[in-house]
């Protein structure tokens, strides 16, 4: 992947759409419940700040990230959903005001990241345009969320073409999570975009073999759908086990909807 700009442009575009399906929203609409347990429309926005948060210590202040791991380490299950608890309190006016300055710093700060240099994460570190990738991630997934609780429609935009790639990359880190050997023979994954075109990485004749819609792929990799309700095939037994385990996510296996 090339430098993090064109991925941050993208970041920029998932979280402005989100903004613009939240901010017409009376204040008690916040509290309308999302398709994740115990988690409201102010949680999904409180954890895109809360997360953006981090993300710009990462890059801007790796000794205080350290910090960040640390207390991390000390409640592994419960320290990012304490983070998204913490932030839906606030009034809503307040919480959207802060996600839009804080997701600005953090946007201009991956923009200076020098070439080279990996940002401390949660998992492996990363390049800027992988942390990005990351957000926008989590941004589309979130957001996603947001959109079923509403009851409102997202169309798929190329952007997913980013997360796509980042479901493909973590194809080893979803068997090591779930105490699994990954494979060591290459797969084929071929994706149709939203606009037609064919998005494909790996060898064209591995034997192991993933096809089907982009979005739905999507929608698997960040675990907001069953595999059974989407439109995705797996060739091989291998690829079938990693349909079911699939994660682009950081930290332990989600549980899936």
């Amino acid at each position: 992947m090339t430098g993090p700009a064109p991925i941050v442009a993208d970041l920029r575009a998932e979280s402005d759409d989100l903004d613009a399906l939240v901010t017409p929203l009376p204040a008690e609409r916040w509290s309308a419940a999302t398709p994740a347990p115990g988690w409201t429309i102010a949680h999904q926005i409180g954890h895109l700040l809360w997360t953006d948060r981090v993300a710009f210590t990462a890059v801007t202040d790796e000794a205080g990230f350290t910090e960040v791991l640390t207390a991390a380490a000390a409640a592994p299950t419960g320290f990012v959903d304490a983070g998204a608890e913490e932030l839906a309190t606030v009034s809503p006016a307040e919480l959207l005001a802060d996600w839009r300055a804080t997701r600005r710093r953090l946007h201009e700060a991956l923009l200076t990241v020098p070439a080279g240099r990996k940002l401390p994460w949660f998992g492996p570190p990363m390049s800027a345009a992988s942390m990005a990738t990351a957000r926008l991630m989590e941004t589309w997934a979130h957001g996603l969320d947001v959109a079923d609780a509403l009851g409102a429609n997202r169309p798929a935009t190329n952007r997913l073409r980013s997360i796509a790639h980042l479901g493909v990359r973590t194809r080893d880190y979803a068997f090591f999570v779930n105490d699994m050997t990954p494979p060591t023979e290459p797969f084929f994954v071929e994706l149709r975009g939203p606009h037609g075109d064919t998005w494909s990485w790996g060898p064209p004749n591995a034997a192991q073999r993933i096809t089907g819609s982009a979005e739905d792929f999507c929608l698997l990799v960040t675990q907001r759908r069953a595999l059974r309700t989407l439109d995705i095939t797996a060739a091989g037994a291998d690829a079938q086990r990693w349909l079911s385990i699939a994660q682009a996510f950081a930290g332990p296996p989600g549980p899936g909807r």
